[in-house]
């Protein structure tokens, strides 16, 4: 039996922001090509993501925000609901299969059907606050996927790891007042979405970092801070926002990090969930906009859930 999933779907291929803008299904193409280059496709168990539900949806957003997003999808040309999140005719087609992704990996993971999964989604989620999409996010992704292992699997204490290089905001924003679900963070500050250093609650570990940050201050972050953290909260499952934006090739950012900096820190997050009895994550793509090091990047971190 493969011990890893790789969830994706050619409708996250379909939303378009606009030409030359970063988050585009160029990232997709690039993570596919190197996949099948370093010859994982022969390692992993692959699967289409569905359409989240409405039910999935509506434990984390209003439904007068899910409503208000589905109405605003454009018949053809572009909307812009800010000045860097824009739809297209077939967003939320995308944004439905990224959430359906994490859906279907919590349900694969906790029914033991394998150890862990990662979702090679777009658009991505960790700036959706509860009724406000900013920051290339419309349904906040790994806060659906949670808010499935707690509210329809019944888990009492999940995780969730962020490291891509802007703090998650909208997973920060629906997790405050829910202690069932601990939120471990890395991210540069002073930087977008300006938010994550005040007023954190007792079950955050969020830890902002300078520009120019490089590996070991980022690995000291993780083995002296998260980990213990991580530890004591005990989680049944852990869910992982992999952004790949904090390498030093990807200019969307300002920190230093590379490859193996992803596979040392996935390989921790498999230690703490392993120290808690299970092996059970999912992770679910965030940011990374430069191609090369994006896919780079996602291929060493599956190569380190994989074990390979």
């Amino acid at each position: 039996m493969t011990t890893t999933a790789f969830i994706t779907h050619r409708d996250c291929w379909l939303h378009d922001m606009g030409a030359h803008h970063p988050e585009c299904a160029d990232r997709l193409g690039a993570i596919n090509d190197r996949l099948i280059a370093a010859g994982l496709d022969l390692y992993l168990s692959f699967f289409d993501a569905p359409l989240a539900t409405a039910e999935q949806i509506t434990r984390v957003h209003p439904a007068s925000y899910f409503d208000e997003l589905m109405s605003s999808v454009p018949e053809h040309g572009i909307r812009h609901l800010d000045p860097d999140t824009a739809m297209s005719p077939n967003t939320m087609k995308a944004a439905l299969r990224s959430a359906g992704a994490g859906v279907l990996a919590t349900d694969l993971v906790l029914k033991g059907e394998i150890e862990n999964a990662f979702c090679a989604v777009r658009p991505p989620g960790h700036h959706a606050e509860r009724a406000k999409a900013m920051g290339f996010c419309f349904l906040n992704n790994v806060a659906i996927a949670a808010r499935h292992a707690t509210d329809f699997h019944g888990l009492e204490r999940v995780a969730i790891v962020d490291f891509d290089v802007h703090h998650g905001n909208g997973t920060e924003e629906v997790f405050r007042d829910d202690p069932r679900v601990m939120m471990a963070s890395i991210f540069q500050h002073p930087f977008y979405p300006y938010s994550g250093t005040e007023n954190q609650p007792a079950h955050f570990c969020n830890v902002p970092v300078p520009a120019g940050t490089r590996g070991d201050a980022f690995r000291q972050v993780v083995s002296d801070i998260w980990v213990p953290a991580l530890r004591e909260h005990n989680p049944q499952a852990i869910f992982i926002s992999a952004g790949f934006d904090a390498h030093y090739e990807d200019d969307m950012g300002s920190l230093g990090l590379v490859e193996s900096d992803y596979i040392w820190a996935t390989q921790q997050i498999k230690g703490v969930a392993e120290d808690c009895g299970h092996k059970r994550i999912v992770s679910v793509l965030e940011g990374g906009y430069s191609l090369s090091s994006l896919a780079r990047s996602v291929v060493s971190h599956i190569k380190a859930l994989a074990d390979l």
